[in-house]
């Protein structure tokens, strides 16, 4: 039994880019970044390297994907890898990629708000604020002793 499995976890490195086959079937192109560290057993220094792999989406996932990843988002991709080769010009190219299954998307970059939550954000501190201030008012008025 023969098995091509792929599983990468990481962060986008660049906005996807979404395009559509001759058939129309849309196609999203997007990189991950995924790190790894050791101990060098010379020096026993920690060393830490990247690498980055191409994804290649196809169908529905394709759009949901341009749709919801930017640049520092965190996605999880299974899938299969596909080597493809060509020639242009008389010199040949070949390029290593994960063809995705199934993608995840994770949390959203640190420098990306939606605008709706923080909206939301803003208007449930002035209603708590509200609430404090009326409840001080109310409790610093004086009953009149009968």
């Amino acid at each position: 039994m023969y098995l091509n499995k792929a599983i990468v976890i990481g962060k986008l490195t660049r906005d996807p880019e979404q395009k559509a086959l001759p058939s129309g079937m849309p196609v999203c192109n997007f990189s991950i970044a995924t790190n790894r560290t050791w101990t060098d057993k010379k020096t026993g220094e920690r060393q830490e390297a990247a690498d980055f792999h191409n994804i290649v989406v196809f169908g529905a996932q394709a759009e949901s994907c341009n749709q919801y990843l930017k640049k520092g988002s965190e996605a999880a991709v299974e899938g299969r890898m596909q080597t493809r080769s060509w020639e242009k010009d008389g010199v040949k190219f070949s390029k290593t990629e994960v063809v995705a299954d199934n993608v995840q998307f994770g949390s959203k970059p640190k420098h990306e708000v939606d605008p709706k939550m923080e909206a939301l954000a803003l208007a449930e501190a002035r209603e708590i604020e509200a609430q404090r201030q009326f409840e001080e008012d109310d409790q610093s008025v004086d009953e009149i002793p009968f």
